[in-house]
């Protein structure tokens, strides 16, 4: 089977690159420079020569503030090319996972969110990834949508990256606790990506919406804390004072969800992937880290 990853370079892409090949030994690997999702009109003759039996959308448009003010490119991006990439699919009759976000929701709910739950973003990044969902949906494609969020790993720009090179040039950091969600190790989400496969290969796949994320909710300080807790084991410098502040305090152009908890059980019953063990993703990601330094 013949799986092509769209969006190559960036976290999740890279993740697939090195997970994807011993079992999809024929996976295809498109980034920017191969497939520009800017430009919609060369989307499906693209994606026509390279005749996928499978397509993975790990590209999105994800500068979550910049989208504010760049609202038409993240349209473009995680709305319109999406619909192209839906529609080719539809009609070469493709199987499309497409990785959407917890943005979609508002974070106004205590519970864990369920892929049955109403969106509602809040942001102009959220109402493009919906749309791009709906855009899937309305295609008629066979598809497996799976939101997620809080996505981490070695590669690309993160929270835990910027929290080590943060932690390596100050003393004191103070880090936002009042907005809750669940990390999620883009290893361990390219493996769920990868069991999700396997029913798309034996036919037995149906399409819908999953979420996939970390297994245990926890605040951004409280993430910063485990963090610092993990790299101070590995060896690297960490702030000797850690302080909890309110979102209020650490204003931004595009509104944070204040609970962005997702329930990965229907995930896990549909494909056998476990929610994202994000603090062995945490030491996974900082041996990978140390590695340039030895």
């Amino acid at each position: 089977m013949k799986v092509l990853v769209i969006g190559s370079n960036g976290q999740l892409g890279r993740s697939l690159q090195v997970a994807l090949p011993s079992t999809y030994p024929d996976s295809l690997f498109f980034d920017r420079s191969t497939l520009d999702l800017q430009n919609t009109q060369a989307i499906q003759p693209c994606l026509r020569v390279a005749q996928p039996d499978v397509v993975i959308n790990a590209s999105a448009y994800t500068a979550v503030d910049q989208a504010e003010q760049e609202r038409e490119l993240a349209e473009v991006i995680n709305h319109h090319a999406v619909a192209r990439i839906a529609d080719f699919c539809s009609g070469a009759n493709i199987p499309l996972i497409h990785v959407s976000t917890d943005y979609v929701f508002d974070g106004s709910q205590r519970r864990p969110y369920q892929p049955t739950d109403l969106p509602n973003p809040a942001s102009a990044y959220g109402a493009s990834k919906l749309a791009g969902e709906q855009a899937i949906q309305a295609s008629g494609c066979e598809h497996i949508i799976v939101r997620t969020a809080w996505v981490f790993s070695a590669y690309g720009q993160n929270f835990l990256k910027t929290m080590i090179r943060l932690g390596g040039e100050r003393d004191e950091l103070s880090i936002v606790s009042d907005q809750i969600g669940c990390p999620t190790h883009a290893g361990d989400l390219a493996h769920a990506l990868i069991a999700a496969l396997e029913p798309i290969k034996q036919q037995t796949s149906s399409s819908g919406v999953y979420h996939y994320a970390g297994d245990r909710p926890v605040s951004w300080f409280e993430f910063a804390d485990a963090i610092f807790a993990r790299a101070a084991a590995h060896g690297l410098k960490v702030p000797a004072r850690l302080s909890a502040i309110p979102s209020n305090e650490y204003p931004t152009p595009a509104p944070r969800p204040a609970w962005s908890v997702l329930d990965s059980s229907k995930f896990a019953a549909a494909f056998g992937a476990a929610a994202s063990n994000w603090q062995q993703g945490i030491d996974q990601c900082l041996a990978a880290l140390k590695q340039p330094l030895q």
